[in-house]
């Protein structure tokens, strides 16, 4: 697995992460623990040496799977981790407060929770889950994640972006106050190219590059015919006439590349590492096929320029959480 370097944190993380969203427990996206702890112990024995979960990840239960997995292994392994905004807005609201999502105390209050879940006793890099630029300046964050670094109990501060809002980070980015953004990016929303990315290569910041295979879009496996278990948020994501329209541009992108609608996810993923900006990419990973798969990519091997290049004529930004 090859690593990079995760922005001025110095960090080397593995190149292909492990997003833990989808292990938060039985019922959660259906994910069962057995299968989960699997996966985890599979995607480290293929060199992955970064997590990413957040304690509203199945009300805390991911971070727990990865704190005994992390434990038990016994070598190296890095630990992002989120904090929910206090006032449950998700994504952020433009006019709220910082305040109002991430006071001082509930910084402090949240990151002792995960670090009593994960059974640690320091947090690699502790993000906030949403964030709105208007909040550079606001409340009395800072302070609490000032503390937290002098107490040893974080080493290192990010953010997660909101969904499609790339631009709602540079400001934060230019402050100097993140050492590391997590975004979404894949072929089809590129939109972190425009101004995020620049800004990061500037100052230093550590990309993440989250839902790089837009929730399954990108595999080539969602067909117009395709059905979700019950309970499963892809339902909606794909609901009315989306999956069509997403077979069809899997298909078009295919057809243009040459390439097997089987191999879409691997040239996905290898698109993102094309990006020297992005330290790693964290596809969810619910089951060891999916660790074999994604670990294989990690291997600093990006795409041809010329394949970049017609990948770039894909670009589809639209909001399906929305």
């Amino acid at each position: 697995m090859h690593r990079r370097r995760l922005g001025r944190t110095g960090l080397e993380v593995s190149e292909v992460g492990y997003g833990a969203w989808g292990i938060g427990g039985s019922g959660w996206l259906g994910a069962e623990d057995d299968e989960s702890m699997r996966a985890l112990d599979r995607a480290l024995d293929g060199g992955i040496n970064l997590i990413d979960t957040a304690l509203g990840y199945g009300d805390g239960h991911s971070e727990e799977l990865v704190g005994q997995v992390v434990r038990a292994r016994g070598e190296t392994i890095h630990v992002a981790t989120k904090i929910p905004p206090k006032n449950g807005l998700w994504p952020a609201r433009k006019g709220t407060r910082a305040e109002e999502a991430f006071p001082a105390d509930h910084v402090r209050a949240c990151t002792e929770q995960s670090l009593r879940n994960l059974g640690l006793d320091t947090i690699d890099v502790q993000q906030f889950h949403v964030w709105d630029d208007d909040w550079v300046e606001q409340g009395d964050w800072r302070e609490a994640i000032d503390d937290l670094k002098r107490a040893g109990k974080i080493r290192f501060f990010g953010i997660s972006i909101n969904d499609h809002e790339p631009h709602n980070g540079v400001a934060l980015v230019r402050s100097g106050a993140v050492d590391s953004v997590q975004v979404i990016y894949n072929v089809f929303d590129q939109s972190p190219e425009d101004e995020l990315f620049p800004a990061c290569r500037e100052h230093d910041v550590g990309v993440l590059a989250r839902v790089p295979l837009d929730e399954g879009g990108l595999t080539g496996r969602i067909t117009p015919d395709t059905t979700f278990p019950e309970g499963d948020f892809r339902a909606r994501y794909f609901r009315g006439d989306r999956k069509r329209e997403v077979h069809e541009r899997a298909q078009a992108i295919a057809a243009d590349l040459g390439i097997e609608l089987d191999d879409l996810a691997e040239v996905a993923l290898r698109f993102i590492l094309s990006a020297e900006e992005v330290s790693s990419v964290i596809p969810g990973m619910r089951s060891v096929r999916n660790v074999d798969r994604n670990c294989a990519v990690g291997d600093g091997r990006g795409l041809a320029p010329e394949l970049v290049e017609r990948l770039r004529a894909h670009r589809w930004v639209r909001n399906f959480y929305s």
